[in-house]
């Protein structure tokens, strides 16, 4: 069977009206600028204590090892006091100050050791 005239017309009307909105027009503005590409003290940062969380919580992706986590050597050497500590905290204290805890570590350390990034042979710096 075929839909009535009236209808097709009308969802045509806004499906076409639903397309132009999604352009942008003067109305939209400039496009957005991307974002500076994360420096290594950051990128160490997210990447170990994203991976000292999982660990903690017992994340699903809690049992990779360091080269699947995307670690270099140095992070990994990190990463492993900062859990070994962060499970005392743990234990003394709860989760949820284990993970404030390691968080701020992790910051510390990364910054410390420049992005911990030294001793990987197949690092290369964010472009």
């Amino acid at each position: 069977m075929r839909a009535p005239l009236r209808g097709r017309t009308a969802c045509a009307s806004l499906l076409t009206a639903a397309l132009l909105s999604g352009c942008g027009g003067s109305a939209a503005g400039p496009a957005p600028q991307s974002p500076e590409p994360a420096s290594p003290v950051q990128l160490c940062t997210k990447l170990i204590s994203y991976w000292a969380e999982q660990d903690l919580t017992g994340g699903k992706w809690a049992g990779l090892d360091w080269e699947q986590k995307g670690l270099s050597n140095e992070q990994y050497e990190l990463y492993s006091d900062i859990v070994q500590a962060a499970r005392a905290e743990q234990r003394q204290h709860g989760t949820d100050a284990a993970l404030t805890w390691l968080r701020r570590r992790s910051a510390e350390r990364c910054k410390a050791t420049n992005g911990a990034t030294g001793s990987s042979e197949n690092w290369r710096p964010p472009t």
